[in-house]
């Protein structure tokens, strides 16, 4: 079987099983969320924390909470890391830094995932499965709960209510991620991934020297870094490491993990909102744009021009060569288009052209499908920005759901939109003005350019991948992107969540002739068109001298 044929039957044969779970897993999390009844265990939770499970929130407590809960993360994780050679399964290594433990505790509970780090040769055993992946977990479930607040402030009317963070938190840990890890971690393990408590082995490589192999809890750390949208690797090579993926089947296995939960939440979205077909119009935007990423990376990478391509059959530098260029150029994609920031290739060794396409992923906001929770609402927020659009067309009150799209309404959507560009651009611009930052560059011209562009792109987006050849592990790097990655997750999930309290107050609004069927083909392609347009009115200058600028030279 060819290069190419190969790739499309592995790219074919994804869409198949996400469109095949995309009902029952989707049911399967309605009922999870939406459940009258809370488990035992569950109120164990709720009674040690000093929480009415059966209490709800306005939108501003729901706000304070998730604030409260994700400063309290930060701190422990950071404090986790700064005394780790006292605790045990320490290895032996050394308390992290101060500017790293803040940069790396931000980073996990932002479920961002960027690492300045070397996992295996930095972090203990017990920070790796107390901190680091218990992160993996609360990060991916705020996203969620988030999403759902904002769903319920559709779905909702005359009510300042929005339901109850705690419980959100929970059910999403205990009911969704918590079973799928277990099953997935017995399934990896199979696989032939690593769980041990292991301290390491010395091998002798085959060139006759000596190696040092840490082990350690990686097959249960591997899928909820996944399935969460994670990224953060136990290794330094991330998925490209056999330990973390060791055969091209646990590569697909992975990628479906990544996507699984972002493409089945527009299915809770229009059970919730009481019309699947608004919840498959979402899905299809996502469809749209991802799939639309996935041949152009995979094509890129494939037929890019060049005396070494060529002779090579594709762009394969950075490759690992297991999976070959049509597997990594779709994990590349899954992972931009997500806010995973795994990766089994090196973005950095990419074609000009095909590094910008994941960059571009992330520029996108993180919408196709998006991370956990927050490509859902990051869509539904493209969804009003469009109906907004549409009635300027046409002179008409804008409307999405029966809810009026009002002054209010778009103050909060504008923000949202704005504050990622804003961190990007300016971190970039900063860091390019900066010799100190400059001096971190190993790489000059278009090609450095487009490493730290990449950086900031990442780290505002909740991200967590990078094109490298840049040293990030420095006071300015840790600092700013730390930076960037806390205000890049909070700042707009405020703006959601005043978005979806501003929402449930309203009176729904009987739908007419006039009304725009928001889960018609037309709609979906404004959306399509709109999401497309405002990427690259923000940041095609930024693009034209990095990347672009590279690829056309």
């Amino acid at each position: 079987m060819s290069t190419t044929a190969a790739g499309v039957l592995f790219i074919v044969s994804l869409v198949v099983v996400l469109v095949v779970l995309h009902r029952p897993f989707g049911n399967y999390m309605y009922r999870a969320i939406t459940s009258g009844r809370h488990l035992r265990a569950e109120r164990l939770l709720y009674r040690a924390v000093g929480v009415n499970p059966d209490g709800e929130q306005s939108w501003s407590v729901y706000a304070r909470s998730v604030l409260a809960f994700s400063a309290v993360s930060i701190l422990f994780l950071y404090l986790f890391q700064r005394v780790q050679n006292h605790l045990w399964l320490s290895l032996g290594f050394a308390p992290v830094a101060p500017d790293q433990a803040w940069n790396t505790a931000v980073s996990f509970a932002t479920n961002t995932n960027w690492q300045s780090y070397s996992g295996e040769s930095t972090m203990g055993h017990l920070v790796q499965m107390a901190g680091l992946a218990v992160q993996n977990f609360a990060s991916a479930a705020v996203g969620v709960a988030v999403a759902m607040a904002l769903v319920r402030g559709f779905a909702r009317s005359r009510t300042d209510r929005l339901g109850n963070f705690w419980v959100d938190l929970v059910r999403v840990c205990v009911r969704i991620l918590l079973p799928v890890a277990v099953l997935g971690t017995i399934v990896f393990i199979a696989a032939g991934m690593v769980q041990n408590l292991s301290g390491g082995t010395d091998v002798t490589t085959l060139a006759g020297g000596t190696q040092h192999i840490t082990g350690g809890p990686v097959a249960s750390q591997e899928v909820i870094k996944e399935l969460g949208t994670n990224g953060g690797g136990f290794y330094n090579a991330n998925s490209a490491h056999p330990f973390e993926n060791p055969t091209g089947w646990t590569n697909w296995l992975q990628i479906l993990l990544i996507l699984l939960i972002p493409f089945c939440l527009p299915r809770v979205f229009g059970r919730m909102v009481g019309d699947q077909r608004q919840g498959l119009a979402i899905a299809g935007i996502m469809a749209i744009l991802a799939l639309g990423s996935v041949i152009t990376i995979t094509a890129l990478q494939l037929h890019h021009a060049g005396t070494v391509p060529t002779a090579a059959g594709a762009a394969t530098e950075g490759t690992e060569t297991r999976f070959g260029v049509p597997q990594s150029a779709t994990f590349a994609a899954a992972t931009t288009l997500t806010s995973t920031g795994a990766v089994d290739s090196f973005h950095d060794s990419y074609t000009a052209l095909g590094g910008m396409i994941t960059m571009l992923n992330m520029m996108l906001g993180e919408v196709a499908p998006g991370g956990v929770g927050s490509g859902l609402y990051g869509m539904l927020i493209l969804a009003v920005i469009t109906v907004f659009v549409a009635g300027l067309m046409v002179g008409r009150t804008p409307e999405y759901l029966g809810k009026k799209i009002g002054a209010r309404e778009i103050k909060f959507a504008s923000l949202y939109l704005l504050t990622t560009p804003a961190l990007v651009l300016v971190g970039t611009a900063v860091a390019m003005g900066s010799a100190t930052a400059r001096a971190s560059m190993a790489n000059p011209g278009a090609h450095g350019l487009s490493e730290v562009l990449y950086a900031f792109t990442s780290a505002s987006n909740n991200n967590g991948s990078a094109f490298a050849g840049i040293s990030v592990n420095t006071d300015f790097y840790n600092t700013a992107l730390g930076l960037c990655m806390l205000l890049g997750r909070f700042l707009p999930i405020i703006f959601v969540l005043g978005l979806a309290g501003s929402l449930a107050r309203q009176q729904p609004v009987p739908a007419s002739t006039g009304t725009l069927k928001t889960y018609q083909p037309l709609f979906i392609g404004m959306v399509v068109g709109v999401t497309v347009i405002v990427v690259l009115l923000t940041y095609l200058p930024a693009v034209a001298l990095g990347p672009l600028a590279e690829g056309v030279r």
